[in-house]
């Protein structure tokens, strides 16, 4: 990151420097391209995960309040569910007919990062630093990433709305 900053620095008020993000964070490190496929697998492997997290912050919160009661009881139900998948690596064909069989219970993880992720401002569209603190933690260990969220960008208006978030996923 510090060569980033520098860079950036020095191309302060250039049209070079205005469009200059930090990608992710860790050593710089080769990011295979992602292919078709890859891409197509990816809303799998991220609900599981993004419910996973969601069941993972329940489980913590007692009293940290890192969820509002409505959140906590709409997440008590994916907790409670036992038909629910346990975090763990799963195949594919089992993410996806898991995905079909427990629809509602993959819905509101994903409402739940969205609304997480707009608050600057809070006006129903994520802007690249609004997705930066989602996308720069998962690049190094998901190459389909940056892929991904540019495919959600269906209108290319360098916004994702709420329903091409949900289109995406």
């Amino acid at each position: 990151p510090c060569h980033f900053f520098a860079t950036k620095c020095a191309l302060e008020g250039t049209k070079k420097g205005h469009k200059l993000h930090l990608d992710y964070i860790g050593p710089c490190k080769f990011i295979a391209p992602c292919i078709d496929n890859e891409l197509n697998e990816f809303p799998l492997r991220m609900r599981d995960w993004l419910k996973n997290v969601l069941v993972s912050l329940y489980e913590r919160d007692e009293d940290n309040n890192m969820l509002s009661e409505k959140q906590k009881l709409r997440v008590k139900k994916i907790y409670e569910n036992q038909k629910r998948l346990q975090a763990g690596e799963h195949s594919l064909d089992l993410l996806a007919h898991d995905f079909e069989k427990n629809y509602n219970m993959y819905i509101f993880p994903v409402r739940w990062q969205f609304g997480q992720l707009d608050q600057h401002p809070i006006d129903g569209y994520l802007s690249h630093t609004e997705l930066a603190p989602l996308r720069a933690p998962l690049i190094p260990m998901e190459h389909c990433t940056t892929r991904f969220f540019d495919q959600c960008d269906t209108d290319n208006d360098k916004y994702i709305a709420l329903e091409e978030w949900a289109g995406c996923f």
